[in-house]
């Protein structure tokens, strides 16, 4: 699989690659199996393939698609057919078919991204084929599966037929069959027993196997330097974003994504390191909400909690705001009488109102996306929104109240105290 590349010699490539796909293996695999078995088949490191993984998922999340077609194409190592081409009646597979159901439902908004997610996405699915392509072009010829034998629809091959009752079976070489004539064993030398001749023969002792032991592997310090670096790194920044507003929550978690991934790469080489996936994993998910949701709706760069108790009307602020965090506001402590209007907003969390039992209020609730719960009334989804205007159990009179309470990502609470 080597040359020129033209297109004979690509379309060449890829059928190879689709007669030849890596298998999802049971041993070794995080989720699925799919980076495991991209490993194992072209004889990589794992880890290696995990990196390139979630580097692709922080394009917008082409990474994701990605793993979810590489799921439902790539079958398991002792299944006939992959998922989906067992869903159209191919084979068997061992993946329900429910599961087969909702991870093609999942591709569907994954293609959508794809095709909105402009240049990033585009470009992190592309090259992410093109690594494939490379990849089987220059490794195709290592370890290539073996298609089992239920999976071709042959039968199990035999070395000859056997003679004999149901008492006891002997094999029959080819030779034999062609002269019509069976040897007797050498504890047989006349044919007396030929029921008993599948027996082995008398006073023979298999040898006994030896297991060599398993050596002792030293552990790596990659993993924890790495951790090390991470947790400075992530100091760092905090101090930083005190003084430059380059360091707000989605640079810092790319500084995080990126000093984890390089020790993951340096593991892959040097030992250990391993372990890092279950952080690098949940931080790229993050990452990726982050990049993909746009918050600069949101005029804060604030990180964390904000939590308010006024206890006069004077002492409310018009607009309570964190970018990554929660809101905490509790506006029971006001006396009744006055008015009050004020703004709640949140990037990514939540934020929760309390206003008094007998309070006038008018208030406005929105979630981009998540749940929003605005005194009666609950909404949930995408561009979830309620107003409500509502003067309490004792009517109209009192103090009077005005919100505006939205959250990009996250929930929506307004409840009375």
């Amino acid at each position: 699989m080597s040359g020129s590349i033209s297109a004979a010699n690509v379309e060449e490539t890829l059928k190879d690659f689709w007669a030849s796909r890596p298998r999802r293996p049971h041993d070794g695999r995080k989720i699925a199996g799919v980076a495991a078995g991209i490993a194992q088949r072209y004889q990589i490191d794992p880890v290696i393939v995990r990196v390139a993984f979630v580097a692709m998922a922080l394009c917008n999340g082409a990474g994701l698609l990605i793993y979810l077609l590489g799921w439902l194409l790539l079958a398991q190592t002792d299944d006939e057919v992959s998922a989906a081409e067992a869903l159209i009646g191919r084979g068997r597979s061992s993946t329900p078919t429910a599961l087969t159901v909702l991870l093609g439902l999942a591709v569907l908004p994954a293609t959508g991204f794809f095709i909105d997610g402009g240049f990033t996405m585009v470009g992190g699915v592309l090259l992410s084929v093109g690594a494939v392509y490379l990849l089987h072009r220059h490794r195709g010829q290592l370890n290539r599966p073996d298609v089992p034998a239920f999976a071709a629809g042959e039968p199990a091959s035999t070395t000859g037929t056997t003679v004999g009752s149901t008492a006891g079976t002997m094999p029959v070489s080819t030779d034999e069959q062609a002269t019509g004539q069976v040897t007797p064993p050498a504890w047989d030398p006349l044919g007396a027993a030929p029921f008993a001749w599948d027996l082995p023969e008398p006073g023979a002792v298999p040898e006994p196997v030896v297991v060599a032991p398993r050596p002792v592997r030293r552990r790596s310090r990659v993993g924890v330097a790495t951790f090390g670096v991470a947790l400075l790194v992530l100091a760092s920044s905090l101090v930083a974003a005190e003084y430059s507003d380059w360091f707000d929550a989605r640079h810092i978690l790319g500084l995080l994504v990126a000093v984890l991934g390089g020790g993951m790469l340096l593991g892959a080489f040097r030992g250990g390191g391993r372990g890092l996936i279950w952080l690098v994993v949940p931080l790229s998910v993050i990452g990726v909400g982050l990049t993909s949701i746009d918050f600069d709706s949101v005029e804060s760069d604030r990180i964390g909690s904000n939590w308010a108790r006024p206890t006069s009307v004077d002492q409310v602020d018009s607009r309570y705001a964190v970018k990554l965090g929660e809101v905490d506001l509790d506006l029971t402590g006001l006396p009744n009488s006055g008015s009050v209007t004020t703004k709640v907003e949140v990037g990514l969390g939540s934020a929760q109102v309390r206003v008094p039992a007998d309070a006038d209020v008018t208030v406005t609730c929105g979630a981009d996306l998540g749940s929003v719960r605005c005194l009666d009334k609950v909404s949930e989804g995408k561009g979830a929104r309620e107003q409500v205007t509502d003067d309490g159990p004792d009517g109209s009179g009192g103090l009077k109240i005005e919100l505006d309470v939205r959250s990009e990502v996250g929930e929506v609470e307004v409840s009375r105290g």
